[in-house]
Order: structure tokens, then sequence, then C-alpha cells
């Protein structure tokens, strides 16, 4: 398992099947810490829809976990 430390909320094409935590701190300095691979497989349907995936591969969120997100086991503030 990886770690990943970034500005914002991510999920990425290219980190699917990489068994990565990513940690964020959001713009209000709370530190949140998720496995990227649960969230998209969760959820991919959803991301997979989106446009934003669709054209540059990925889906970001600077503020924080997006609403849809928030109620998995595996992100913690």
């Amino acid at each position: 398992m990886s770690k990943l430390e970034t500005k914002r909320f991510v999920i990425r094409k290219s980190l699917i099947g990489k068994n990565v935590v990513i940690t964020f701190t959001n713009k209000k300095q709370e530190v949140v810490s998720y496995n990227h691979d649960e969230v998209y497989n969760t959820h991919q349907e959803k991301f997979e829809s989106m446009n934003c995936f669709q054209k540059y591969k990925s889906y970001t969120n600077s503020n924080a976990v997006p609403a849809f997100c928030r109620n998995l086991q595996t992100i913690t503030e």
C-alpha cells in the first residue's frame, strides 16, 4: 500500500488498482485520508459518467470530500 499527499480530493484513472491511500488538507486545514480504490470502486459508475473524468481521466475537489463519498468507512477526518 502506498501513500500520496495532495492538496485536494482526487480520483485518477492512473491510480486505479494501485491500492493508494491519499491524504489531503482542505482549505479549512482539515486533514482527510481515504483509500483511492475503495472510493473509486464504490462509486465507479458515477465517476465514469462525469465529463471531467472522461476528458481528463481524473476528478478533483479542493474544498472537501464529495457528498456522495462521505459515507464510506475508509474516509477519516
